[in-house]
């Protein structure tokens, strides 16, 4: 039995598990691939795919091209890059993980961002490292009495409103589902979203990427936020107008901190790694020690039971028996 472990972008995956204990061959894969002509060509003959959330796109177009594969395992409750329906035809079983950290982890992270860019840090760190004190740094933002917007406020996004209640902000919220119930039950007051980017000094994003969700705020969502207001972003890259999102940090109209991106890896030339009112982080939200060796002893069990002929967390319970 061949296995194939995806993304492995900081080379943990060997050292988070057992996987010498599943016997036959495991391969590490570091780097992602090019596309899916690519994605074929690596995982050709592989029994067992272990992937990384998104990072990797299998689609009818990769999974169709895959005669051997008999398991797919991905990290986190679900995978927009997996089309389980081409697998469940195929008669290859899908299972998940529990995500035991996002819920905590991607909050902290969003507010990391938040603090990060408020008060200047990258500029402060950059400057001490060149030799100098205070030089090229503006003066910070100061949160207390200043005034958040969630956009989402589910799980995380309720964590991100307890965290700013602590730093004494007040807090909007706005999706399209939410309640006044569910805003107050946060601490939060609903209201209309373009309302919230006019009056909030940072606007947070905590939604799940889907058809309806893709390019919530665009050109003229950007332009009714405040001048100089922070704008958070620890979901989805396509939740913004990317375009629209690097014209106003160009134009410096707004601060971006970013964890998320239309495409990642973030190519090396992206106009985003050099514009202006800028922080940005390579998708970090879920990626916390105790999160991701879950992550990946959960896949060596998946892929234990499944050996076993008891497979478990199968999210396509049909395709159990099918050839």
């Amino acid at each position: 039995m061949r296995i194939a472990v995806l993304d492995d972008w900081q080379g943990i995956a060997t050292a988070s598990a057992d996987w010498a204990s599943l016997g036959g061959e495991t391969v590490i894969f570091r780097e992602g691939f090019a596309g899916p002509d690519a994605t074929v060509a690596a995982l050709d003959g592989f029994d067992v795919i272990v992937a990384m959330r998104e990072r990797t796109w299998l689609g009818r177009n990769v999974i169709e091209r895959l005669p051997k594969l008999r398991l797919l395992s991905f990290t986190g409750p679900r995978n927009a890059a997996v089309d389980t329906a081409a697998c469940t035809e195929r008669g290859i079983v899908v299972c998940n993980t529990a995500s035991n950290g996002s819920s905590n982890d991607t909050p902290e992270l969003a507010l990391a961002l938040l603090l990060a860019a408020a008060r200047r840090i990258p500029q402060a760190d950059q400057e001490m490292r060149a030799g100098r004190f205070q030089h090229n740094v503006a003066p910070g933002l100061g949160l207390n009495g200043r005034t958040i917007g969630l956009i989402g406020l589910g799980r995380i996004g309720g964590r991100m409103a307890e965290f700013a209640r602590v730093l004494g902000m007040r807090v909007l919220a706005w999706s399209p589902n939410l309640t006044d119930a569910r805003a107050a039950e946060c601490g939060a007051v609903r209201v209309e979203k373009g309302v919230l980017l006019a009056e909030s000094d940072a606007v947070s994003l905590h939604l799940v990427l889907s058809a309806r969700s893709r390019g919530t705020l665009g050109a003229a969502d950007l332009a009714r936020m405040k001048p100089g207001a922070i704008l958070i972003n620890t979901s989805r890259g396509p939740l913004i107008d990317e375009a629209a999102l690097v014209a106003a940090v160009q134009e410096r109209r707004i601060i971006a901190a970013l964890d998320v991106f239309d495409q990642e890896p973030l190519p090396a030339d992206h106009p985003l790694r050099s514009a202006p009112n800028t922080v940005l982080t390579p998708h970090l939200g879920y990626v916390s020690q105790d999160n991701m060796r879950s992550f990946h002893v959960q896949s060596v069990e998946n892929i234990a039971a499944w050996q076993a002929g008891v497979p478990i967390r199968v999210i396509n319970p049909e395709a159990i028996g099918r050839s």
